[in-house]
């Protein structure tokens, strides 16, 4: 086999590893021609994970090669694994955006800038890596990920899931079951197993020195499962004896677990001052070989105490020896006893400079403390400080937990732990979140502490998806505060709120009215900046709790402040949904489009990849009513993109089925809104059935099926929650008219009268007047018709200005007056066509036909074969933007860019970015 021969960076030769090898190569080759590529190898301890890493070392001839090892006592320092690997290149720091530049150095705590958000983070790194990887290309080798700080990790793994095009390759090894926070589970893995058996008895026969029996062999392949570091640890270590068969092998044989305690047997029979050395090795940082020489003297430790070691085969030969094997330090430091940890932690802080390394002076100071210690608890505080301004949420919940448990006095320990949890609720650990609010509820002795608890608990709920148990949570929170804190107050019922109307029925000890009447009768905020959220939150109170009539003023009013303020900002539950269901239900398209839009931006600017998933989302629905519906497609993939990038699970199209719909893809609609229903029920998410009404009236009105439009548009009418019980009201008139439900479409328009007169915008008179049209005759049809048109085309809503002129020229044409019904079916049929609309446009060239004019079916176009994220960079490139632009909107590299573009050209057929407007038939993004 071609890869017997191939030697690691070691220099011994590998054995066996034929598949692992060829994943290796084929992503050395995708690097070295310009692409990426990212491999995660997994298996348990010993099974060959670094050796691997040694073969793609060796094998990275011609590229940049950065190698990286998890090491478990410098987990508690955020950031700290991502600064050893980028400190090479940290020069080219001053060439990042300046939001990119400033959150790096955060991160590092290198300025005292805000804290950073973690995205932003990881595109700086996806970027500076990028850079060092456009001038020769580039492999970073990451060992040990299990032993990586969270947000070092985090941020990697955001980073493997934005590469496309950027010559840099990321290989990662990690143990079995240790990454318990999924962070790399969508990346590419492959799994490391034992060794075949020939495979096996080879390394097995290079590693012994004399004779090896073949059924000691056998005995020991079996045992050890093919473990390689059990083969040749065992080798090392059994007398000749028992290799050649005739001294009796131990019983168990040490493999898997028991490595562990066969390193720990090794290190055992050193001198005590070499076991010594071992140890403050094990709990040191790796890049600070100056810490441990400190403290070795001070713990009068000779210099010559690793020699015994590097002997034994625990540490490499040579300057600066590390241990041979990441297993080696592990089992070190656990084998250890409580006395010799803390004498040694005492000795590297003392040798650890306060000013330097503040962090980690703190921690050696904590882990060298038996029982409490409130100075020491104090210094923990302060650290957890410091990481929560650098965005490194999970160092500061594993700091204030350690302070917790070092606090003498039970409250302000209890307030500890609260902190802690608060942290881990921020870096996204949300099973660590119960456990340390148990620790601390009994002991909270302030209201406001108490209610605080409640709210991190209903926001862990929340970010699990189990949004219908939130609300109660938070009224119970509301009731525990009292009149403590009149903010705090109006926070906890905004975000009740906010999951209330996105829940609606399927609430769980309360009801959406219960909670609007909650709203209402809390003290508001006369001092509430513009862009509060407040106000918004009231009208939809009102509209729940005593009547549509009574919200309009209050929404219109918060809409307007909202428009009008100088800035926009996300609280705990982003402000976009809340934005959607307001403009919805007052039917004002330019504050729904403009305040969306807005935040999307904002989102962007920031680096808010979760709240930028929900604002695009909602920002695609103004563009499929505007006819845009490859923008409005260009959007979802974004959005779906950003939620894979950050973790978050999806459910494939879920949020495609009103688009689907309008394009006419009636089985990918009914697969779409089968999984909405079931998610809906699963995660008290009404809100999401009520949507998927709505997608599936669409395309029955589509297809002419007004019967079955009508059973999916009536429960949005009974039910009348804010949004979709307006939205819907047109298309149930249009539905029970055309399936002769007279009496159900004029309850239906009476609701719409009065509520679009008090809405009184273009988008809801021209819905009134094309709803009245549908239920008049004569003159009074045609009036209405032209005058919602007329409404229509005043704002941008160019898919309901279309369905107006097909339902006006239907009409027209009913009645003999082909000429005219020409005009606006013509219209109506090249808008639909051009925009993908698929059935709309059908009825419509069917009409056309009918009148007797020619309306050829469109053949799709070339356009179509463009990928979602092609067609995305294609239109941000025909709106102006450049391509450094078109990188940091998107969150990738300007190499990726380019990329697509250049297959955006191919497939188009063009040689200009001028001319991709033209070539995709269609307006560009805004």
């Amino acid at each position: 086999m071609a890869w017997r021969g191939a030697r690691s960076a070691t220099g011994r030769a590998m054995v066996g590893r034929p598949a692992e090898r060829e994943a290796i190569g084929r992503l050395l080759e995708a690097v070295r021609e310009g692409l990426s590529g990212v491999l995660v190898l997994v298996g348990e301890a010993g099974i060959g994970k670094t050796r691997l890493l040694d073969h793609a070392a060796a094998e990275a001839t011609d590229v940049t090669l950065t190698r990286l090892v998890g090491v478990e006592a410098e987990r508690p320092l955020g950031y700290g694994a991502l600064h050893r690997l980028l400190r090479p290149h940290l020069h080219r720091a001053s060439r990042l955006p300046a939001r990119q530049q400033d959150a790096l150095n955060g991160a590092f705590g290198l300025t005292d800038t805000s804290r950073p958000d973690r995205y932003l983070v990881g595109l700086a790194t996806l970027t500076l890596l990028s850079d060092a990887a456009s001038e020769l290309p580039m492999l970073c080798l990451i060992d040990d990920v299990h032993w990586l700080d969270p947000e070092s990790a985090a941020t990697l793994a955001f980073v493997a899931r934005r590469l496309h095009a950027d010559s840099l390759g990321l290989i990662f090894a990690a143990r079995d079951g240790l990454d318990d926070r999924g962070l790399f589970d969508a990346l590419p893995s492959l799994r490391v197993g034992g060794l075949p058996a020939t495979d096996a008895r080879e390394v097995l026969a290079r590693a012994a020195a004399g004779h090896l029996d073949p059924a000691v062999a056998d005995r020991i392949v079996t045992g050890t499962g093919g473990n390689p570091l059990a083969l040749v640890e065992l080798v090392a270590h059994l007398g000749a004896e028992q290799l050649a068969g005739v001294a009796p092998l131990p019983e168990p044989l040490p493999v898997s677990r028991l490595l562990e305690e066969h390193f720990r047997k090794s290190v055992a029979g050193l001198p005590p001052d070499t076991r010594t050395l071992l140890l403050l090795m094990a709990a040191a940082p790796t890049d600070d070989m100056a810490v441990v020489r400190h403290a070795a003297g001070a713990l009068g430790l000779p210099a010559g105490a690793a020699a015994a070691a590097v002997e034994a085969g625990v540490l490499e030969h040579g300057p600066g020896a590390g241990f041979r094997h990441p297993l080696i330090r592990s089992s070190v430091y656990a084998a250890a006893s409580g006395d010799d940890r803390r004498r040694i932690h005492a000795a590297l802080e003392a040798a650890s400079d306060p000013a330097r390394v503040p962090d980690r002076r703190a921690w050696h100071r904590a882990e060298a403390v038996l029982g409490t210690d409130d100075a020491a608890a104090a210094d923990l505080e302060a650290a957890s400080d410091r990481a929560r301004a650098r965005g490194g949420y999970s160092a500061q919940a594993l700091f204030l937990s350690k302070a917790a448990e070092l606090t003498t006095e039970p409250a302000r320990r209890a307030e500890r732990y609260l902190g802690a949890a608060q942290a881990h609720l921020a870096s996204g650990d949300h099973a660590a979140v119960n456990p340390l609010l148990d620790l601390a509820l009994p002991a909270l002795d302030r209201p406001s502490a108490r209610a605080r608890a409640l709210r991190i608990r209903a926001s862990a709920e929340l970010f699990d998806t189990r949004n219908d148990r939130v609300p109660a949570m938070m009224l119970d929170a509301v009731a525990e505060l009292g009149d403590a804190d009149p903010r705090m107050t109006r926070e906890l019922l905004y975000e009740a709120m906010h999951a209330a109307v996105i829940a609606q029925n399927t609430l769980h000890r309360t009801t959406l009215a219960e909670v609007a009447k909650a709203v209402i009768g809390a003290s508001h905020d006369q001092d509430a900046p513009d862009w509060s959220p407040d106000r918004l939150i009231e009208g939809l109170a009102l509209r729940t709790a005593y009547g549509y009539e009574n919200s309009v003023p209050v929404i219109q009013e918060a809409l307007a402040g909202l428009r009008a303020s100088a800035e926009l900002h996300d609280m705990a539950s982003p402000l976009s949904i809340i934005v959607s269901l307001a403009a919805g239900d007052v039917w004002d398209i330019d504050a729904y489009a403009g305040i969306v839009g807005r935040l999307a931006a904002e989102n962007r600017s920031q680096g808010a990849l979760y709240s930028l998933t929900l604002s695009l989302t909602v920002q695609a629905y103004t563009e499929i009513w505007n006819g845009r519906l490859a923008t409005a497609d260009a959007l979802l993939a974004e959005a779906d993109d950003y939620a894979a990038a950050i973790g978050l699970a999806t459910q494939g199209d879920l949020n495609k089925a009103l688009l689907y719909a309008w394009m006419g893809k009636e089985s990918e609609v009914r697969a779409i809104v089968a999984t909405m229903d079931a998610v809906a029920a699963a995660y008290g998410l009404g809100m999401l059935r009520q949507l998927a009404l709505h997608a599936r009236c669409i395309l029955a009105l589509g297809m002419a099926r007004y019967d079955e439009a009508l059973r999916h548009a009536l429960p949005a009418y009974e039910e009348d929650f804010p949004s979709e019980g307006n939205l819907m009201l047109p298309l149930l008139v249009e539905a029970a008219v055309r399936a002769g439900d007279r009496p159900t479409a004029a309850l239906a328009l009476q609701r719409l009268e009065r509520r679009a007169r008090l809405a009184g915008t273009p988008w809801a008179l021209g819905l009134l007047a094309r709803c009245r049209a549908l239920t008049e005759e004569g003159a009074d049809a045609e009036k209405c018709y032209r005058e919602s048109i007329d409404l229509l085309g005043s704002v941008p809503l160019a898919a309901e200005h279309a369905r107006s002129r097909l339902l006006f020229g239907e009409w027209l044409r009913r009645r003999k007056r082909r000429a005219e019904a020409r005009d606006h079916l013509r219209a109506a049929y090249e808008s639909f066509a051009a925009w993908g609309a698929a059935l709309f446009a059908e009825r419509a060239r069917i009409e056309l036909l009918a009148t007797g004019e020619k309306a050829r079916r469109r053949v799709p176009e070339t356009r179509s074969d463009l990928t979602p994220q092609e067609r995305h960079v294609a239109l941000l490139a025909a709106s102006g933007l450049t391509n450094a632009e078109i990188a940091s909107r998107l969150f990738i590299t300007t190499s990726t860019v380019e990329f697509h573009l250049n297959k955006v050209f191919r497939k188009l057929g063009i040689t200009s970015r001028r001319r991709i407007a033209a070539a995709l038939g269609g307006p560009t993004a805004g």
